[in-house]
């Protein structure tokens, strides 16, 4: 079991940019497959972005391709994710989850979560 822990989220107007990191204790991330998942009030979890274990892959949403970067240092056991261009629909707290083999977009295939960080857009 990896312990998972997000940063990085806060108050931002829109059209900024946040950059959230999850740090994991217990175990080597590098031998999981890392995900990014949000949860905005009254709404079901949502995919955001995936990557493999040696960030060689990767998956995003589709609504959100192109504004958001995920990215993982296995050195520092840490997985980012760069959020561009923050629009008040981004709202929500972003979760962290780790996952053996491949990357997936599903939240059931995830084993272990983080506590989650909000991440708050004013427009």
């Amino acid at each position: 079991q990896v312990q998972l822990v997000e940063s990085g989220g806060g108050l931002v107007q829109a059209g900024g940019s946040l950059r959230l990191s999850c740090a994991a204790s217990g175990r080597t991330l590098s031998s999981y497959a890392m995900g990014w998942f949000r949860q905005a009030p009254g709404k079901e979890r949502e995919f955001v972005a995936a990557i493999s274990w040696n960030g060689g892959s990767t998956l995003y949403a589709d609504s959100l391709k192109g504004r958001f970067t995920i990215s993982r240092d296995n050195a520092k056991n840490t997985v980012y994710l760069q959020m561009n261009s923050l629009k008040p629909e981004d709202t929500a707290v972003y979760y962290c989850a780790a996952k053996s083999a491949t990357p997936a977009r599903s939240r059931y295939l995830y084993g272990d979560w983080g506590q989650g960080t909000q991440v708050t857009v004013s427009s």
